[in-house]
C-alpha cells in the first residue's frame, strides 16, 4: 500500500530533494508552498512520481489545517511530514549581543511556533492509526555556539529540544519524530541563491540536498536516533 508525504514549505532545494527521495520509493507526494507560482515546474521535476502540489502559508495555523485536510482527501491519510518554511528574506541574523528580546520573541515565532502547531495538526490521526513520521530540520546553532547566526540561537535550540523530546515522548508509539540539523546553506536553495547573487565572490559553506535527503530516508526507515547532523561551517574546537 502506497504512503503519502506532505512536504510543507516546499522549495526549491531541500525541500524537492525531499519529495524526490521518498517518491521514488513509492510515496505518494504534496508538495506546499505559500504560492503557487514555482509548482508547474516542481511537479515536472517529479514525474515518475504521483504528485499533488497545494498553495497554503503554512504558518497560519488555520491555513495549515486546511491543506492537510485537503491532502487527506485527495491523496489519503498522511504517514510522513516534512516541515521546513524557511524564506530568503528579513535580511542576515542580528549579533547576539545586540538583539533586544523583540528580536529574540520574534525568532520563536518564527521558527518554533509553526512547528508546533504542525505537531498538533498532525499527530493526533497519527497517534490514532499508531503510526507516522514527523520530520523537522533546524539549525546548527541550537546545538553549537555559533556567533555569526546571532539571535536565531535560542530559537533554534528550543527547535530542536522539542523535536528530540517529542521522541523521547513518542518512544513507546509507533510515530517517529527527528530533527536534521543544518549547519549551511542548501544548494539551489532560495537563501543560497540569494547569498550567491550577493556575495558572488565568497566561498560560501555548501550542503548538498540529495545527501541530507538521502539521510531523512535513512532516519524514516531505521527509527534508530532523533537526529542527523550535516555541517560546512567550521566550528569552534
Amino acid at each position: 500500500m502506497r504512503k503519502v508525504i506532505a512536504v510543507l514549505g516546499a522549495g526549491p532545494g531541500l525541500g524537492l530533494s525531499i519529495a524526490h527521495r521518498f517518491g521514488r520509493e513509492g510515496f505518494a507526494v504534496a508538495l506546499v508552498s505559500r504560492t503557487s507560482a514555482r509548482h508547474s515546474a516542481y511537479l515536472k521535476e517529479l514525474q515518475g512520481a504521483e504528485a499533488r502540489a497545494y498553495a497554503a502559508d503554512v504558518r497560519d495555523p488555520e491555513a495549515l489545517r486546511e491543506v492537510l485536510a485537503t491532502i487527506t482527501n485527495d491523496l489519503g491519510p498522511i504517514d510522513t511530514v516534512y516541515f521546513g518554511p524557511v524564506t530568503a528574506d528579513g535580511g542576515g541574523p542580528i549579533p547576539i549581543t545586540d538583539a533586544p528580546a523583540a528580536t529574540i520573541t520574534a525568532a520563536f515565532e518564527t521558527l518554533v511556533h509553526p512547528a508546533v502547531d504542525l505537531v498538533n495538526a498532525v499527530l493526533p490521526d497519527m497517534l490514532a492509526r499508531d503510526t507516522g513520521t514527523i520530520l523537522i530540520p533546524g539549525g546548527l546553532s541550537g546545538k553549537y555556539p555559533i556567533p555569526m547566526l546571532g539571535a536565531l540561537a535560542p530559537a533554534s535550540a528550543a527547535l530542536r529540544m522539542y523535536v528530540l523530546t517529542l521522541n523521547a515522548a513518542l518512544k513507546d508509539r509507533n510515530v517517529y519524530a527527528a530533527t536534521l540539523t543544518i549547519g549551511g546553506l542548501i544548494q539551489g536553495g532560495d537563501i543560497h541563491t540569494t547569498a550567491t547573487q550577493t556575495y558572488p565572490d565568497v566561498p560560501l559553506p555548501t550542503l548538498n540536498p540529495t545527501d541530507i535527503a538521502d539521510a531523512a530516508w535513512t532516519l524514516y526507515v531505521d527509527r534508530a536516533v532523533p537526529e542527523a547532523e550535516f555541517s560546512a561551517i567550521p566550528l569552534p574546537a
